[in-house]
């Protein structure tokens, strides 16, 4: 008897649409739809090209003017593009108008980043703030959801809750909401417990915009074999290990990374899961040193930081890959100012630990460079918040 023939499913098309605001330059436009590319394709889709304009503010209607939105649809329609996404969250009008234009599915940032957590969710805890996040984002985009789920079902951004019944209403939905809180409460008292067991334990956070090597340092300092891989959101999930540093030991967690424009129904599902960041004694903030816009990406990190109440902990700059730093060599006549990308990483260092205090570490935790001296940093701050909570214990020392 013949095997039968397994077909693969075609990974579904994507073009990426940006608006360049007032004071945006157009650099820094392509940098964020970069971005946008990178969740697309973490998602499962491929983006094949970028749409941008000039506009102070977007258009109420249809987020880009008219004419634009003409271009986009002649490219939809003679390419075969399954999916629009906009790198700015949508109004429920807006999602209508643009996909009755363009006759094709429309996703925005917050639907793709949720679509993203929907994927990588194991377990129940991840799952159920990632759904109370989805239900969230659903309820005042309802009717066109499902107009929508009418004729089309499955795909990038239809992941989640409530795909196979079309009697859903808001009623419906709301009384999920608040089951999924209460539920969410339940698994809060669970994780506290666990938190109170642990002890008095000098606990360490490492966090950081995602994709910045937080997994792998932490396979690094704890010797296990977290999942880690370069694509945006591997960790969802906080995970803790004890580490112990010549004679000290001291618990460390890895957590959900951050990113630009964050959904705030997110961050606000996700608070549980921050409370290793909110209760922990240090934070390790890990910067991807190779990322052309690091230091935008270390100021998101810390306004994620005061939104969460955690800005005031004792926190230290972990700078990693440096084995993946390039530099341009400046011309020895040209004048103008130094930037990131003609800078060496022997003068960015002098500039950040000028900056810090000195209280930073520069490593690549792919090819463990320099773990010694980061190890020796964070022994020295763990040794001293131990030896106020425990004075007699100084001999170990």
């Amino acid at each position: 008897m013949p095997k039968p023939i397994i077909t693969k499913q075609q990974p579904e098309t994507a073009i990426l649409i940006g608006i360049r605001g007032q004071y945006q330059d157009t650099a820094e436009v392509e940098d964020y739809l970069k971005e946008l590319a990178f969740l697309t394709e973490t998602a499962g889709a491929i983006p094949e090209k970028f749409f941008t304009q000039r506009l102070d503010v977007p258009d109420p209607r249809t987020f880009v003017g008219s004419g634009k939105l003409n271009e986009i649809r002649e490219y939809v329609q003679k390419n075969d593009i399954d999916l629009v996404i906009f790198d700015d969250e949508l109004s429920p009008s807006q999602l209508r108008n643009i996909e009755r234009e363009l006759k094709c599915r429309i996703l925005d940032r917050t639907n793709l980043i949720l679509d993203i957590f929907a994927k990588r969710a194991q377990t129940a805890h991840a799952k159920t703030q990632v759904e109370l996040a989805q239900y969230e984002y659903l309820l005042p985009r309802l009717t066109r959801m499902w107009t929508h789920l009418e004729r089309q079902r499955g795909g990038i951004g239809m992941r989640g809750p409530g795909e196979t019944e079309i009697e859903t209403d808001r009623r419906i939905i709301r009384d999920k909401i608040a089951k999924l809180k209460d539920d969410l409460k339940r698994i809060d008292k669970q994780k506290a417990v666990q938190r109170k067991n642990r002890g008095k334990m000098v606990r360490v956070a490492l966090v950081g915009y995602t994709n910045v090597g937080k997994s792998t340092l932490m396979n690094v300092l704890s010797k296990s074999n977290i999942f880690a891989e370069n694509k945006l959101f591997a960790t969802l999930d906080t995970t803790v290990r004890k580490v112990v540093i010549g004679n000290l030991p001291f618990l460390l967690s890895d957590t959900v990374g951050f990113i630009r424009k964050l959904p705030h129904n997110l961050v606000e599902s996700f608070k549980s899961t921050l409370d290793e960041v909110r209760e922990s004694d240090i934070l390790l903030h890990v910067v991807d040193i190779s990322h052309s816009s690091f230091e935008e990406q270390l100021d998101i990190v810390n306004q994620t930081l005061i939104e969460i109440g955690a800005i005031e902990k004792p926190t230290y700059i972990v700078f990693n890959k440096t084995d993946a730093f390039r530099y341009t060599v400046k011309e020895e006549d040209d004048l103008s100012p130094s930037t990131w990308e003609n800078m060496s990483l022997d003068d960015l260092k002098k500039t950040w630990m000028a900056k810090s205090n000195g209280q930073c570490v520069f490593i690549s935790a792919k090819q463990k460079d320099n773990i010694v001296e980061m190890k020796d940093l964070l022994y020295q701050k763990v040794k001293e918040i131990h030896s106020k909570r425990y004075p007699y214990n100084d001999y170990l020392y």
